[in-house]
């Protein structure tokens, strides 16, 4: 049986999340235009085995298939309303696949609206995430993961939202070059989530393994103690024969993953481009 997540996090033991999932849906048939998240009613055999795979290959922690779950997202899709029931079932199809002795990570993407051109206001916004947020906490999820943000007033809200379950809220945000498509500094987003108390500090996406080592350096010089969480791509993604790859292999990936933790981070995982292929090598690396 596991220890409470909030425990675990804090017991200076290096933990392992998992990868990818849209780069394994598309995988595995997912086509431009589709929503994943309906694959949790569609094709629910299909997404436990993902989750699965990834606890295989040696993740402590798995996400949900629900990065785009929010009601603002789905209304696209014609889903609008089953947003609740969508994340609801992803975070149960998680759950089954990591039992007793792992963790599931709610995950929460950004909306795709921008608050500052007025295309949503921040009473409704916040009210689509803590409709999503609500799902995943019933469905089971052990915490909840804001992840790829890059505006400090979004991520606000969703963390916000998210805080109202009680449960254990990560927040991570993504850099290029120093700064979030927004113009925030890992620095600026760090000293926003203090204030907000959330529990893991992070960041995600980006240009791979080996571009994270400064934003990990960067975020522990505002928080020296807090658990802080690394997802990162298998490289910058290139085209080769008309399809889109992501460069990293399995073991350069693993090598770099190295650093990171050196640099600071304590929870290490993948985001596009990664495997449970990459994951298996990152938890044979860290246990040698």
């Amino acid at each position: 049986m596991r220890n409470p997540f909030s425990e675990a996090i804090h017991s200076g033991k290096i933990m392992i999340s998992d990868g990818a999932w849209g780069t394994f849906l598309q995988a595995e048939g997912l086509k431009p235009g589709q929503c994943p998240e309906s694959w949790n009613f569609d094709r629910p055999e299909l997404i436990s085995s993902v989750a699965a795979a990834y606890i295989e290959a040696g993740s402590d922690m798995i996400e949900t298939n629900t990065f785009g779950g929010c009601r603002h997202i789905l209304e696209r899709y014609g889903l609008g309303e089953k947003t609740y029931a969508l994340n609801r079932r992803g975070a149960e199809l998680s759950r089954e696949a990591a039992g007793d002795e792992h963790y599931v990570l709610g995950s929460v993407g950004p909306s795709g609206a921008m608050l500052m051109m007025g295309e949503v206001s921040e009473a409704a916004l916040y009210e689509d995430f803590r409709e999503q947020i609500r799902g995943l906490a019933d469905g089971g999820a052990d915490a909840l993961c804001i992840e790829t943000f890059s505006a400090l007033d979004e991520a606000e809200l969703a963390v916000r939202a998210a805080k109202t379950t009680g449960l254990p809220v990560a927040c991570t945000f993504t850099f290029e070059n120093g700064f979030t498509m927004m113009g925030v500094t890992p620095e600026q987003c760090a000293e926003k989530m203090l204030e907000l108390d959330v529990d893991i500090l992070g960041t995600n996406c980006g240009n791979g393994v080996e571009g994270m080592t400064g934003v990990v350096k960067a975020i522990r010089k505002i928080a020296p103690r807090h658990p802080l969480l690394v997802h990162a791509n298998a490289g910058l993604p290139e085209v080769r024969g008309g399809e889109t790859v992501f460069p990293e292999t399995p073991a350069g990936m693993a090598a770099f993953m190295k650093k990171v933790i050196d640099a600071g981070a304590t929870i290490v995982g993948g985001c596009c481009g990664t495997t449970p292929e990459h994951i298996a090598a990152i938890k044979k690396t860290l246990s040698c």
